[in-house]
């Protein structure tokens, strides 16, 4: 089905809309010890993070210790809390920021946006959006997250789900049933795939902010979808070199990839990712188990794949639309 991803929709969309702060203060790491001691003494829930020795939470407040020695204090005062936990003078402040609620921190402030699933027979399109401040950026810098096609499905399924607590996002999904009946209308992805764009980052953006996506098709769709939202667009070709559009592209993967085991486990049979021949295997599989009207339950029944392997296309021999690959200006 399409996500419409409300809170209540499986968490799909995460956008706090209270005022939160940052505060980022490096420490000694031999004290680590000592202040999971303290935290734990005023009831702070302590739990295992990324390159972190803990990440604590409790009290409106969440605070991460990493292995370099950066303690990172998030909530509605940070400073002071820093100071119950008598982090003072032998300390050295690194950075204090509010979040992308306060409008003095909107330019600091950047969404990414990518999809997945494009390429893929079997399994929904997935589009994700993901904010990142300054603070949120300088802690993820250097870590696990990168453009998912340098990762391990084991990676972005782990990275993903950690990232999805973390970071505001807005997942949006079109499962394989609403995706062809959407595709026979339009005969082209890219007013599709640009809508769901467009709805991640309204979920996320106010006017004035920065928003990157890697460029899938013309310029000017982008633009004229996201004009009402009043944001500052750029697109640009290997767009995952930014973090955000980096993180963007790990929850968009992980998301796809649930969906696509989910989807396994119901129809009692591996679909497999991408088109090729194992994508060919599984889709003749299917429709000798499931028959090949039920196809359309799992698949982009647009693909190629389709015709090659039953000789039918869902727009008939001579209504196949001519698709134009669109080419990276020299």
């Amino acid at each position: 089905m399409e996500r419409e991803n409300s809170p209540a929709d499986g968490q799909a969309c995460h956008n706090p809309d209270v005022v939160q702060r940052t505060f980022v203060v490096q420490v000694d790491p031999k004290r680590a010890p000592e202040f999971e001691l303290q935290l734990q003494g005023l009831g702070y829930e302590i739990r295992p993070a990324p390159h972190a020795f803990f990440s604590a939470k409790g009290a409106g407040v969440v605070a991460t210790l990493y292995r370099s020695g950066k303690f990172v204090l998030q909530g509605g005062d940070p400073e002071a809390f820093a100071e119950r936990l008598q982090i003072g003078a032998s300390s050295a402040p690194v950075s204090s920021a509010a979040s992308a609620s306060d409008s003095s921190a909107s330019a600091a402030t950047l969404i990414g946006s990518d999809e997945s699933g494009k390429g893929d027979y079997f399994g929904p399109l997935v589009v994700a959006a993901v904010r990142l401040d300054a603070a949120m950026r300088a802690k993820l810098a250097g870590g696990p997250v990168r453009d998912c096609k340098q990762m391990s499905d084991e990676s972005v399924l782990r990275v993903g789900a950690a990232l999805r607590t973390q970071v505001p996002f807005c997942v949006q999904r079109l499962d394989p049933p609403e995706y062809n009946a959407l595709h026979a209308k339009e005969r082209n992805l890219n007013p599709m795939l640009g809508a769901l764009h467009a709805r991640a980052i309204g979920a996320l953006a106010t006017p004035g902010m920065r928003v990157l996506i890697d460029q899938f098709a013309d310029e000017r769709l982008m633009r004229r979808l996201v004009a009402p939202l009043g944001v500052e667009l750029e697109q640009r070709f290997r767009g995952e070199e930014e973090l955000a559009v980096a993180a963007a592209s790990v929850i968009a993967r992980e998301e796809f990839l649930r969906a696509l085991q989910e989807a396994s486990q119901e129809w009692a049979m591996d679909l497999a990712k991408g088109a090729g021949e194992p994508t060919d295997r599984a889709a003749r599989r299917f429709a000798e188990l499931h028959g090949q009207e039920a196809l359309g339950q799992v698949a982009k029944l647009h693909f190629r794949t389709t015709e090659k392997l039953f000789g039918t296309s869902i727009y008939g021999a001579s209504a196949r639309p001519a698709f134009r690959k669109y080419k990276k200006k020299a």
